[in-house]
């Protein structure tokens, strides 16, 4: 599921642009969703648009509430 902070939307791509990117996000294990965002990133990033870096997902258990 998606995070609320997150925007979604209906992405079109050449079969075969989206064939490459799954292909590129297995190597990095990662989802296609997520390879598309830091291919993204790392595009702006060369066009010296600077973006706050992202935060990662928080893992494991919520604390215990006491």
């Amino acid at each position: 599921m998606a995070s609320p902070t997150k925007k979604a939307f209906a992405l079109r791509l050449d079969p075969a642009v989206h064939a490459a990117v799954e292909r590129l996000a297995a190597a990095e294990l990662r989802s296609a969703n997520a390879e598309i965002e830091i291919l993204l990133r790392e595009a702006l990033d060369a066009r010296g648009i600077k973006l706050p870096q992202a935060r990662p997902p928080r893992r494991g258990r919520p604390p215990k509430e006491e």
